[in-house]
């Protein structure tokens, strides 16, 4: 009869931390994803927080709460987290130890979040590979290349590279060159340019345009338009400046010449053996 009270008071025992240990997963993890929308609300009305630190640090609170939910609920089974803990520890030495690239990548993504030489929505180039941010994690960069393609860049590729953002400048600069044909009139040409690019409202007064003689090629005389525009407008005015440059050049008589060779023959006998 003992035996069978003392079973029931450990099956009582036994679903009552059962109970509570569901009870403490759900308030866990309720808590857990409050807390990191909390945190990522407050950040983000913060206004000093680009929005790549402000999701780390979301996922940060939201992890912090699921792991001490998770001491808890081995707390009440009787389970020492002391020594979890230390095996943890241990585990976690082995692991970086085979994951040092890994855990490199992490070191770089923590230097990167810090630092910030970009954040979320910045078009960047990092070493030759060109897009616009989506994220920025522990172990990868996201990007989305300016066709569309989605990459993923690991972070130790990202961090000690030449890293150019464009979305940081304030103005961006364009060298146009066209060529015209030797006995085309050079002055009438740059006359021409200079009144071209004066009509393009996109292009900056300041700096002022520089027109000029760039170079004398095999096949003509290459002219150099070099103007500033604001970043958004960069493509855009290159495009119409090319088009509104040759259309003038055309109603002007300019000619914009294509390459050619002058073949030379000699005549000469064949001799027969």
């Amino acid at each position: 009869m003992t035996t069978v009270n003392s079973l029931s008071a450990a099956a009582v025992r036994l679903g009552l931390d059962l109970v509570a240990a569901a009870a403490i997963l759900v308030v866990g993890w309720t808590l857990a994803g409050w807390l990191g929308a909390m945190v990522r609300r407050t950040a983000g009305r913060s206004g000093r927080l680009d929005a790549t630190v402000v999701a780390v640090l979301g996922r940060l609170a939201r992890w912090t709460v699921l792991a001490f939910t998770l001491i808890a609920v081995l707390n009440r089974f009787g389970v020492q987290t002391t020594s979890i803990v230390a095996l943890l520890g241990a585990a976690g030495l082995a692991i970086g130890l085979a994951l040092q690239g890994a855990l490199s990548n992490v070191a770089a993504g923590v230097l990167l979040l810090a630092l910030r030489p970009f954040k979320v929505g910045d078009a960047v180039d990092i070493a030759g590979t060109s897009g616009v941010v989506q994220d920025v994690g522990l172990f990868v960069t996201r990007l989305t290349s300016f066709d569309g393609v989605p990459l993923h860049v690991p972070n130790s590729a990202v961090w000690g590279k030449q890293i150019s953002n464009y979305s940081q400048a304030t103005r961006r600069r364009t060298d146009l060159v066209v060529g015209i044909a030797y006995g085309d009139d050079i002055g009438g040409a740059l006359d021409t340019l200079r009144e071209v690019v004066a009509a393009e409202p996109r292009a900056l007064t300041d700096p002022a345009p520089m027109v000029a003689v760039e170079s004398l090629g095999d096949s003509s005389v290459n002219l150099l338009l070099r103007y500033w525009t604001e970043p958004a407008d960069l493509f855009a005015t290159r495009l119409d400046l090319t088009r509104a440059v040759k259309e003038r050049f055309d109603a002007e008589g300019i000619s914009i010449p294509f390459p050619q060779r002058d073949l030379h023959l000699i005549e000469g006998s064949l001799a027969r053996s």
